[in-house]
């Protein structure tokens, strides 16, 4: 059966058909506004028109950036959107003349079900997927089940407080791991050295064309990838705060397999190598246990949108 998978932005959302093997048959988006909640429910309502008149489609499931109540209904809370005990599977299904099965799920925990089932961990049972975005999300999958939580709101493991007393998260704590491990981490570290360290960071202050204060992401790894010390060493730490996190996760989950995603990931080895070495320096009972293997995500920006489909088939 084939389902439509919706991966919702801040500004706008990407929705295509998917098969059973996770391939992406059609696709499409639409601009939304995230103070505009009806926005999105008439945009999701509208992707699904257009894709379910040339193609025959048996589920929706939706991708959402917050925490997913326990039977999928809905956002209980969302940090970017203005979601608040927000009925989203209720809200699209009134707009839907179609009787059609909609499911809802926590973005990262889709993009971690399209790893599972479709990218490197597809022959694993248990899994560790960390997407490095904007902050720092996740994904676990034990004994080839998505684990969700008594509430549906498991797995937000960039929530996991590294350093106490540490840097200010719009959690409303102070030092959780994606305060360190995130494409925001990178970048305020960048910028900061930028000022602290102005003579080596002219190549990264020359791609934000002289403003330190618009550096951002990519410019660090696109410096980084042509040599720039500074900026491979900010990779490199943002590498360490990634393994020596998930070397504590590992001693609660024991996973075989750590996938990394998200926008950072596109640093490839830059950050991988980094994190493999610090996960396995921080790893407890070393030499005396298998190690898991840290490896780069597949799915790239599509993983959303196919995990939610193929969970809508579930």
């Amino acid at each position: 059966m084939r389902a439509i998978g919706v991966d919702i932005g801040g500004t706008k959302i990407a929705a295509g058909v998917v098969d059973e093997d996770g391939t992406i048959i059609a696709q499409t988006r639409r601009d939304t506004e995230p103070d505009d909640v009806a926005s999105i429910d008439a945009a999701i309502a509208d992707v699904y028109a257009e894709l379910s008149a040339k193609h025959e489609v048996g589920a929706i499931g939706v991708a959402a950036a917050g925490f997913v109540s326990a039977d999928r209904s809905g956002v209980l809370f969302a940090p970017n959107i203005a979601w608040r005990d927000y009925p989203l599977r209720d809200k699209v299904a009134a707009l839907i003349e179609d009787d059609i099965t909609i499911v809802v799920e926590n973005d990262a925990n889709a993009a971690g079900w399209a790893e599972f089932r479709f990218g490197p961990a597809r022959d694993v049972d248990d899994m560790l997927m960390l997407t490095l975005g904007t902050g720092l999300g996740g994904a676990i999958v034990t004994e080839g089940r998505l684990v969700r939580g008594a509430w549906g709101v498991a797995a937000e493991i960039g929530h996991m407080r590294v350093v106490p007393g540490g840097h200010y998260c719009g959690c409303g704590h102070e030092g959780c791991w994606e305060q360190y491990a995130s494409g925001s981490a990178l970048v305020r570290e960048a910028q900061a050295a930028a000022i602290a360290q102005p003579d080596r960071a002219e190549t990264l202050v020359a791609l934000a064309g002289g403003d330190p204060a618009k550096i951002v992401g990519p410019h660090v790894t696109k410096a980084a990838q042509d040599g720039d010390p500074l900026s491979v060493e900010l990779l490199a730490e943002l590498g360490r705060w990634v393994g020596e996190g998930a070397a504590s996760v590992a001693a609660l989950l024991d996973p075989e397999l750590i996938v990394v995603g998200g926008g950072v990931a596109a640093a490839g080895d830059l950050v991988i190598v980094p994190a493999r070495r610090a996960f396995a320096e921080q790893l407890s009972a070393r030499g005396h246990r298998p190690e898991a293997t840290i490896t780069v995500a597949s799915m790239g920006n599509d993983a959303g949108m196919v995990g939610a489909a193929d969970l809508a088939r579930l």
